[in-house]
């Protein structure tokens, strides 16, 4: 599967090439595609997943990186791309799609992804050298060619999930269905501190906060942050823990490895930031998020025992507050929770690209697909309006 694929004759100037590993693309060609604006399409945290066997062929994750090159071999534009036989550990649910095909005498299963494993984190999915002189063009041919190496290959589809606004639309150019969801999002308005934060709420919005956060911070426990190098061997141990209690609580899998969270601080500094709640000096619960140019992205928490409104404080109000003090535009906390629009985290669309070859599939899908965009949209509204922030000059 790392042979080369000619391209159709419209980008004959074009070869697309599939790699089994990262390392055979390298960090310099790698991350002069991906830029620094999101740590998760970035080398070192794509490499992670692979070197710490998180993302292997026995975890259903056949690593199949995507390299668009130039007649004279170096690379335009790169994908990170996966060959899938479930669809677990992805966020955005196609199981339905899947058992229908299926009972039809299809076979769904394997398919291509192009996503961040394990991280419902909107970024950019067609990572396009910024020197093209025709960044679109080159980004659209990229999502063409990964639909013509999928039927070469004999999969039934191409799916690229979170993707920003700039690949989505190269993935609409080049055919693909758009489907749409739903995450929660805080945007940073100029605040200077948490409690400026505050006044931007309804007074019982305003009330019903800080006493959350006084419960959480008046039951003996402490809270530290910490970034990059300074994130020692014993927090990793204690958050890993926290980490696996979280997934037996929800029936889940532990898709990450113990390996992988060290591998963040080494390959990533800064950009990793652990936030902990410690009582009596022993670590009872941590927050991974990582941050970007202009944004924190939280991804994983947990904790020992019950603490009232912990999860508040260290996943949601830490997290604005480390924003603010950073001079950061957004918070984005995850995957699902309507809880979060009462703590200042607003409904926001996010965007996934799907194809198929079987044309009969694709237009079930899309008939499925334009039904639900339009039940989303309306839900989203109705979320919107329950917003905490105020509406006229009252306090």
């Amino acid at each position: 599967m790392s042979a080369s694929t000619p391209l159709p004759s419209e980008t004959t100037e074009w070869t697309l090439t599939l790699h089994a590993s990262i390392h055979e693309i390298g960090p310099a060609e790698w991350n002069a595609c991906a830029g620094d604006e999101n740590p998760f399409v970035s080398f070192g945290f794509l490499s992670a997943l692979e070197d710490s066997g998180s993302v292997a062929d026995r975890t259903g994750w056949l690593v199949r990186h995507a390299a668009l090159r130039a007649p004279n071999g170096t690379i335009a534009a790169l994908a990170p791309l996966y060959g899938k036989a479930h669809s677990m550990g992805e966020y955005v649910f196609d199981q339905s799609w899947a058992r229908a095909y299926e009972a039809a005498g299809g076979h769904y299963y394997p398919k291509f992804q192009c996503a961040v494993p394990f991280s419902p984190v909107p970024g950019p999915r067609l990572l396009v050298r910024p020197d093209q002189v025709e960044p679109q063009a080159v980004a659209r041919a990229l999502a063409s060619a990964l639909m013509q190496a999928a039927g070469q290959l004999g999969l039934s589809s191409v799916h690229a999930t979170f993707c920003d606004d700039a690949s989505m639309e190269a993935f609409e150019s080049a055919g693909y269905l758009k489907r749409l969801g739903i995450q929660y999002h805080w945007q940073n308005q100029g605040y200077a501190s948490f409690e400026d934060f505050l006044n931007a709420l309804s007074s019982r919005k305003r009330k019903a906060i800080r006493k959350e956060r006084k419960t959480a911070q008046t039951a003996g426990l402490t809270f530290v942050t910490r970034q990059g190098a300074d994130i020692t061997a014993a927090d990793w141990k204690a958050f890993y823990r926290f980490y696996q209690s979280t997934v037996d609580r929800k029936w889940g899998s532990a898709y990450l490895s113990e390996s992988f969270f060290p591998m963040l601080s080494e390959r990533l500094g800064n950009s990793v930031v652990l936030m902990l709640a410690q009582h009596e000096g022993r670590p009872v619960a941590g927050a991974l998020n990582l941050m970007g140019k202009d944004t924190l992205f939280g991804r994983n928490w947990g904790c020992d025992g019950e603490w009232p409104f912990l999860h508040f404080e260290l996943c949601y109000y830490q997290a604005i507050d480390f924003a603010i003090a950073h001079g950061l535009t957004r918070v984005e906390a995850g995957a699902q929770g309507e809880h979060k629009i009462q703590r200042g985290y607003l409904p926001a669309l996010t965007r996934s690209a799907h194809a198929f070859l079987d044309p009969g599939l694709g237009r079930a899908v899309a008939a499925f697909l334009e039904e639900e965009r339009s039940a989303l949209l309306d839900e989203a509204e109705a979320l919107a309006a329950g917003s905490p922030y105020r509406q006229d000059d009252s306090s």
